[in-house]
């Protein structure tokens, strides 16, 4: 309240808002969203007992004995009114009503208790499941279930308040067994392992709930836990109640041991509302002007039909560049539309191009088109071309696979179920994919070239020139791609008649020698519509075509053409309107795959002024590199690597915050490692591309593009090593520690490192020489080789400290800490922790004081801290969150799972480190998953789940011994005693 005295009118006005009770929590009271004083405990009490009975009258009596039960105070009656009479004054009038010598709560709006509303929405899941909507049903109890705010009538005294807290905690784990019954049901195994194992810890001698947690188990691919949680529940229920588990959970051990089939997927699988199956209708626009090719469009319709009856039909189009294979190819398939109603895939495979898509990203992105959800989606090519077969099992999908480079790109991609079809275009025939129908697509006809011509121009601008028109479709060499350029460029120009478009085409005396050149016939097709090009816009076609990568932003196509970004804009518009660039999206341009490499025969051909094609990619490079320096800098304040990169002339892009600049180097980061391979060619350029990649490590230690990162590291060291420049290949040879380092392979980091030391002091670089240091340590230390760590990193923090590097002091104090950790200096492992955090916080160093945190956490864990180590271990895991830190998030987790280990809370470290596994599925290496492993193990085995347990350790073990970890024995020692028995 502000103070100021209310007239009646404003008060009313005040009390007009609605009110709002809460029971499934502390019990609470808004009005709009003030929230009210609702008094003592016992006051709290009674409003609890009269909410509870919606609406009902409770008698002075009853209310008695549900605040105090069988021994009240002398002054319980007195008590209750003075309650009443409170809580009347703190409602509006008319809910808190007396009627027959008791009190009724009267008037309240729909959804004004939380508990009335999560009836209803139970209610209404339980219809919408009736009706086969599981996915309305999941929601509607997922939305019931976050009502729940902790304890129900937490604080509330009284035998009342515990009747009715024990039936709310009850039906809150009712609805939570039905959705994850319903979670099951629609294949969400993996993400319903984590909750169940929590839950099970908390409702040990629940069977409903370890029946889903097996289920869920053995639907991920993990049997052996599965029999272990049956096994489990078994001994404990003999321990604790001497029973057998219930005959459900014993068929469902039965079943799991004799892989029952029906296991494998839903019992009773339901339709997503509406959109399940979900109907893809990708197929890019057919032409309106689509001419010709009869015999063709009817040759493969009628393969598609008959798809009906067979495995799979296939048909693939083969021919040269620009011959239109694609345009007939989804005209073709939008003619067969009906024969196949369950929808239609499409992707352009950019097979003619230096990275063809992979089937694997492929397969990812069908997969989501036809409904599957992101966290069912498996990592490998042979899991997910698994996948998409069974999703289409029962479907009649049609799939155009444009593009492509050959057979094997294209196998996976096939359907394998009657009644699909797959169209697939290539510059190569396909002699060796099994069962498709071979279609060669040779040129058009005259006549069918002359009306595409006619149709794209306009029948009245050609008819008085029919010879001048068949002189240009032969200049195109009929093919379809060159005629419609031709077409359109003439229908844009209303000055021009067909004959001035003949006679520039028959000056093109190279022009008309490539289109009986065979291949070369592309070529010639372009060139139709870039030598009607302005030279502003001719130059940009060459210098763009330069340019590696899927696309180009325009402040990258800037810097490429060193013109100003509204000048550049113009440009690339103008070339977009003459189809020779694609607007990919708003600010992002790209050539299809055969025009970029026109675009480089052009730069090579015509770009006369001296060193103009490498001035062009020097800048874009500079680009690059300034920027990915500047959003370093962001993400790292203070860190002196920005001081160390090679100088650039052309700036970079100046970011507004750290979300700005992450945006960017993950949106680039395709084009950027795209770009440093290619410089690795241009010994000039090998420098800048190599501290290119130092800036970017972002990128692979997030886990994203983290194979093509280190790729590219190796492809730059190849080319340092070529040109004998001792600097440069230190610097290379950092990257690619750093990446095996994140990838978890240590040796090969250590000896890489190692190498590091010795050409960067040959160069005389010290900076390589600290990052260096600093990774052997944290390797050695992973090696258990903490004498040698504790060297490697105090001659790094004595480097750092030359170069006045202090975010690099503090990496090697943090390092450092966990060696003094390993070796039992406990105390002084927080302090240096501490003083890493000191000096990141005061540089205001985020993402790297998240790191610090995560040291201090350990120390804090070793010194029996176990709040505090929990403290700094959850503000690290936020920071990583936010930076897109996969890695880091994920061993986060795994720490905390540690703290709760140490702290007592298996079940909560069980889903700490369950949902770690999940983050480093793909990344970080065998290693960091066999620590995960151990320490599930110990979690379940706190939650007495043993058996499961030992299953953990086992997979530990293997990967220990595999890579000869000195892990391996004490795992081996958890399995001891289970091999003695």
């Amino acid at each position: 309240m502000d103070g100021v005295p209310r007239v009646p009118e404003q008060r009313r006005a005040e009390r007009s808002a609605a009110l709002r009770f809460c029971v499934l929590g502390p019990v609470r009271a808004w009005r709009g969203e003030e929230l009210l004083p609702t008094g003592s405990p016992q006051q709290r009490a009674l409003l609890a007992a009269l909410l509870l009975r919606e609406g009902r009258t409770a008698t002075a009596s009853e209310l008695i004995d549900a605040l105090w039960g069988e021994e009240p105070p002398s002054q319980a009656l007195a008590a209750v009114r003075t309650y009443a009479s409170r809580l009347r004054k703190v409602l509006d009038p008319g809910v808190l009503v007396s009627e027959s010598g008791g009190y009724a709560v009267r008037g309240l709006g729909e959804g004004a208790l939380d508990a009335g509303t999560a009836q209803d929405l139970s209610a209404q899941a339980d219809k919408a499941r009736a009706a086969g909507d599981l996915h309305r049903a999941r929601t509607l109890l997922g939305r019931a279930l976050r009502l729940w705010d902790g304890e129900p009538l937490a604080g509330v005294p009284g035998p009342y308040a515990e009747a009715q807290r024990v039936r709310l905690q009850e039906w809150r784990l009712q609805l939570l067994e039905s959705r994850l019954d319903m979670d099951l049901e629609q294949g969400c195994h993996g993400e319903a392992v984590s909750e169940l194992t929590a839950l099970t810890a908390a409702h040990p001698l629940r069977e409903r709930l370890r029946e889903l947690l097996m289920l869920a188990l053995y639907r991920s691919g993990r049997q052996a836990e599965a029999l272990a949680v049956y096994a489990d529940t078994r001994r404990l229920l003999a321990d604790e109640l001497g029973v057998d588990p219930r005959p459900e959970l014993r068929a469902l051990q039965r079943r799991i041991l004799q892989a029952d089939p029906a296991l494998a997927e839903p019992s009773a699988p339901a339709p997503e509302p509406a959109a399940a199956p979900v109907r893809p209708a990708q197929l890019p626009a057919t032409v309106p002007d689509f001419t010709g090719r009869a015999a063709f469009v009817s040759e493969l319709s009628d393969m598609l039909a008959s798809a009906e009856g067979r495995v799979m039909a296939v048909s693939a189009l083969a021919g040269i560049g620009g011959v239109g294979k694609t345009t007939l190819a989804v005209h073709v398939a939008h003619h067969a539309r009906a024969a196949f109603p369950d929808g239609q895939l499409y992707v352009d495979l950019q097979g003619a191009g230096q990275r063809a898509a992979e089937p694997e990203t492929v397969l990812g992105s069908f997969l989501r088109a036809l409904g599957t959800a992101e966290s069912a989606i498996p990592d490998s090519l042979e899991e997910r071309a698994a996948l998409y077969r069974s999703v289409l099992d029962g479907r009649r999908i049609l799939v155009l696979l444009d593009n492509a480079r050959d057979a094997a790109q294209v196998r996976p991609l096939l359907p394998g179920t009657e009644g699909c079809a797959a169209l697939v275009t290539s510059r190569v025939r396909m002699v060796d994919l099994a069962g498709a129908h071979l279609v060669d697509l040779d040129v058009m006809s005259p006549e069918e070239a002359l009306q595409l011509f006619i149709r794209i121009v306009g029948e009245e601008r050609v008819a008085s020139e029919r010879e001048a028109a068949l002189d240009v479709v032969a200049a195109c060499g009929f093919l379809p791609l060159a005629i419609r350029i031709a077409a359109s460029r003439l229908a844009a120009r209303r000055t021009w008649t067909v004959s001035v478009l003949a006679a520039k085409l028959a000056d093109e005396r190279r022009r008309l020698d490539e289109l009986q050149a065979g291949d070369l016939a592309v070529k010639a097709t372009f060139e139709l519509g870039y030598g009607q090009l302005e030279p502003a816009q001719a130059r940009a076609f060459r210098l763009l075509g330069l340019a590696d990568g899927p696309d180009i932003s325009l402040a990258a196509a800037a810097a490429v053409l060193d013109l100003p970004a509204e000048d550049t804009e113009d440009l690339l518009e103008s070339l977009v309107d003459t189809s020779l660039l694609e607007s990919a999206a708003p600010g992002r341009y790209r050539f299809h795959d055969l025009v970029r490499l026109y675009a480089r025969a052009c730069a090579e051909r015509d770009e006369r002024a001296p060193g103009e094609r490498d001035a062009a990619m020097s800048r874009l490079l500079d680009f690059y590199l300034a920027t990915a320096a500047g959003v370093y800098a962001i993400e790292r304040p203070g860190d002196r690597l920005v001081d160390h990169l090679a100088a650039t002339r052309y700036p970079g892009l100046v970011f507004p915050d750290r979300k700005a600049a992450r945006d960017w180097l993950y949106t680039e980061a395709d084009c950027l490692l795209a770009l440093a391979r290619r410089s690795a060619e241009r010994s000039a350029s090998l420098r800048r591309a190599t501290d290119l990649l130092w800036a970017a490590l972002d990128i692979s230690e997030s886990g994203a593009n983290s194979r093509e990162y280190e790729a590219t590291a190796k492809a730059l060291l190849d080319a340092a090593r070529r040109a004998g420049v001792a600097q440069v290949e230190a610097r290379a040879l950092m990257t690619l520690a750093h990446a095996h380092v994140d990838a978890g392979r240590f040796e090969m980091a250590d000896q890489e490192a190692e190498q590091v030391i010795r050409r960067a002091m040959d160069a005389d670089d010290l900076l390589p020489v600290c990052w260096a240091r600093n990774a052997r340590g944290i390797i050695a230390l992973y090696q258990s080789r903490n004498e040698d760590g504790e060297q490697h990193l105090s001659e790094a923090i004595r480097h750092f400290r030359i170069l006045q590097d202090r975010p690099g002091e503090a990496s090697a104090l943090c390092n450092l800490s966990r060696i003094h950790l390993a070796t039992g200096r406990t105390r002084s492992a927080v302090a240096l922790a501490q003083q890493g955090i000191g000096i990141y916080d005061a540089m205001g160093n985020s993402m790297r004081g998240a790191n610090a945190r995560y040291a201090l956490g350990m120390a804090l864990t070793q010194s029996g801290r176990l709040d505090a180590a929990a403290d700094s271990l959850t503000e690290a895991l936020g920071v990583f969150r936010d930076s897109r830190q996969r890695l880091w998030e994920g061993m986060t987790l795994f720490r905390l799972a540690e703290v709760d280990i140490a702290a007592q809370r298996p079940a909560q470290a069980a889903a700490n480190a369950e949902l770690a596994l999940t983050v480093l599925r793909g990344i970080g290496g065998e290693w960091r998953r066999g620590n995960v492993l151990t320490v599930l193990g110990h979690a379940l085995t706190g939650i007495g789940q043993t058996d499961r347990a030992r299953v953990c350790w086992r997979d530990a073990l293997r990967i220990y011994e595999e890579l000869g970890a000195p892990e391996a024995a004490a795992v081996s020692e958890l399995l001891r005693p289970a091999q003695a028995v």
